[in-house]
């Protein structure tokens, strides 16, 4: 009796899964996935799969790349409704969904402001106001329509062009997640920039360790444990240009057009990581009590909001 639970004993330590960390640039950012596996094959058989579908995401919805499907769109004809590829309208269409959740505070239209904002930072330089104005004619979530019986999305005014920066990396570790349940690998976090999509947690813990940081003070650092949800911190800790002594922040504005100007970061614990990364820019953008408000009224969510720096 003894010899046979020595036995199972052994067997179960060959058994046990060993963590395996896999990562690649992608959508402007390091993906890293973290799986405990029963070996490094399996593991990196669902890791190869897992890139392939973030990839063939990031080939049809990236605003980078010029013949991608999301950029083909601006290019048709301004309210007529365009048959578009599954992936593509599940994409949009959550985005939409999102914009009106947060009454446009995330705005997957916003991408003619994206573009200034992306000119300004190369050219050190405001954009005209009545350019500015033009872009933001040209916005607004509620010009986007998608119709799920035809698969259908029509941009409603001229020189649309949509961006989903705001949540895409979201999805696309939400898409990863599901590719490891499928293999059998619930046991995986996937990070992507200041997106976390978790799975089961790591054998005999509660959660992943999950480092979170917004502004670049001590007391705004912290450690969540976490499991089978979301983390997005969202800021302008990273991404911010200064043009005539004021920083605006790669997140834009909707009512003015332009990079945030005070300093924002918000992070928003939810059930899946596309809604957790919308939600943090949208609480960015929203005065903090509206932000605290709005994420109230959405179940499994929860949000914190640092103080300011002095």
């Amino acid at each position: 009796m003894r010899a046979l639970l020595t036995w199972l004993m052994l067997s179960h330590l060959l058994l046990a899964d060993e963590r395996f960390d896999f990562e690649r640039p992608l959508m402007g950012t390091m993906f890293r996935i973290s799986s405990y596996a029963p070996s490094r094959d399996v593991a990196q058989k669902a890791a190869e799969a897992a890139f392939a579908e973030a990839e063939a995401m990031n080939a049809v919805a990236s605003d980078y790349i010029a013949d991608s499907e999301l950029l083909g769109l601006s290019k048709k004809t301004v309210g007529e409704p365009i048959v578009v590829s599954p992936r593509l309208f599940s994409l949009v269409s959550q985005a939409r969904a999102m914009a009106e959740l947060t009454d446009g505070a995330f705005d997957p239209t916003l991408g003619p402001l994206t573009k200034l904002w992306r000119e300004s930072r190369r050219r050190q330089k405001l954009p005209a106001p009545a350019t500015l104005a033009q872009a933001r004619q040209s916005s607004g979530y509620r010009l986007l329509a998608c119709d799920a019986d035809q698969r259908t999305i029509t941009l409603k005014a001229a020189g649309m062009r949509l961006d989903l920066g705001g949540i895409a990396k979201g999805q696309a570790a939400d898409a990863m997640l599901a590719v490891f349940f499928q293999h059998q690998l619930p046991r995986t976090s996937i990070t992507a920039g200041g997106d976390v999509r978790l799975g089961d947690p790591p054998p005999g813990q509660k959660g992943w360790a999950i480092g979170v940081r917004t502004f670049d003070r001590e007391e705004d650092s912290s450690t969540l444990t976490l499991a089978n949800c979301a983390v997005s911190t969202s800021g302008d800790l990273q991404q911010a240009i200064t043009i005539d002594g004021i920083r605006y922040a790669h997140i834009i504005d909707p009512q003015t057009g332009l990079g945030l100007t005070r300093p924002v970061a918000a992070t928003v614990i939810a059930p899946t990581a596309a809604k957790s990364d919308a939600l943090a820019t949208a609480c960015c953008v929203l005065p903090p009590k509206k932000a605290r408000d709005l994420i109230k009224k959405i179940p499994g969510c929860t949000l914190h909001l640092p103080g300011p720096p002095p």
